[in-house]
């Protein structure tokens, strides 16, 4: 199982530490390290930044939200970042939510979410192979564009830059038992918000085949510490904000995914304490269980022994959240 970590998003200003933690990554014999994006920092812009100071990590985003930029803009970052880091990219993206694509991005969210992703790639693709010009009727990414509201003048164009691999990966952060099928045949990798190692059979269903050489790369919170309870309210605190915050009460693919995997009176509960402003409630209404079981926190022993039931299902690599030194040290040493 590879192991990468994730920087995330930065919160009120840039965080000088993601670079010494990358380095150090990278001089453990990490995998990979992926940088993230809300409605504040990008996800291309650190990363570049790491990579101009690293050499052989790999470098995902996890994830560029696809309101953010076309398709073929997003390609443009892809394939320049790729020829920065001499081949390192890796391209991980999703699509947000209502609240953020209509309250951030100032757009519609797609009806048909589905199509919507498999258009996006499918755009991403052409540019990478650079077959010929990018050529697509879709019905959220035409190319050339074809709206009523157009000049109807579009050129289909291919780009002027090589990409240096038409192979770049491409994941997809998908949540949605129909979402992640899809990604299994048009991806090459996918990346879980929340994976427990004793609910795979949550997943099962969308996962049933697998194309050779396909990554499953959860994200999760790992903390060595002493204290179990304690080193897991960080992790309660992450879950709050994205059940309760991240969506609207009638429409939030985090609470509905916490739901599937068995906490949906949990689910419902925190979301209604978020919406009263009641967010420390909201915090502390996550079960432990839940936090637990999505993360590896506690002393070095207790983490070897839950490491090895992430080992027994599909993951191919676990990427740490807000990784520390030591933490990222004692995982090396076990992994």
């Amino acid at each position: 199982m590879r192991l990468g970590i994730t920087l995330g998003y930065w919160g009120r200003g840039p965080k000088p530490e993601h670079v010494g933690l990358a380095q150090e990554a990278e001089r453990l014999g990490y995998d990979s390290v992926w940088t993230a994006e809300a409605w504040g920092s990008d996800c291309f812009t650190p990363l570049t930044w790491i990579a101009s100071q690293t050499s052989t990590i790999k470098l995902g985003t996890a994830v560029a939200q696809m309101a953010a930029r076309t398709p073929t803009a997003t390609a443009m970052h892809a394939l320049t970042l790729d020829h920065l880091s001499g081949g390192r990219m890796m391209l991980g993206l999703g699509l947000s939510g209502p609240q953020v694509v209509e309250g951030w991005y100032g757009r519609p969210f797609p009806r048909s979410p589905l199509t919507a992703t498999r258009e996006y790639v499918d755009v991403i693709r052409q540019v990478l192979r650079r077959e010929g010009p990018v050529s697509l009727p879709g019905r959220f990414h035409s190319h050339p564009y074809a709206g009523e509201d157009g000049t109807g003048l579009g050129k289909p164009l291919k780009p002027i830059t090589h990409p240096l691999r038409a192979d770049l990966p491409i994941f997809l952060g998908a949540e949605g038992p129909k979402n992640i099928a899809q990604t299994t045949r048009i991806a090459d990798g996918w990346l879980p918000l929340y994976w427990s190692p004793t609910r795979t059979d949550v997943y099962e269903a969308s996962l049933t085949e697998l194309p050779e050489g396909f990554r499953i790369a959860p994200m999760a919170r790992a903390t060595v510490c002493d204290d179990v309870a304690a080193g897991l309210l960080p992790v309660k605190a992450m879950l709050g904000f994205y059940i309760g915050g991240m969506g609207h009460a009638s429409k939030n693919f985090h609470a509905d995914l916490m739901a599937r995997m068995g906490y949906e009176a949990e689910a419902r509960h925190i979301q209604e304490l978020f919406a009263q402003g009641r967010k420390e409630e909201a915090v502390l209404a996550v079960p432990d269980a839940f936090a637990d079981e999505i993360s590896l926190v506690g002393p070095r022993e207790r983490i070897a022994e839950r490491l090895e039931l992430w080992r027994k299902g599909p993951v191919t690599d676990l990427l740490l959240m807000s990784p520390d030194v030591e933490t990222m040290r004692v995982l090396a040493e076990l992994n």
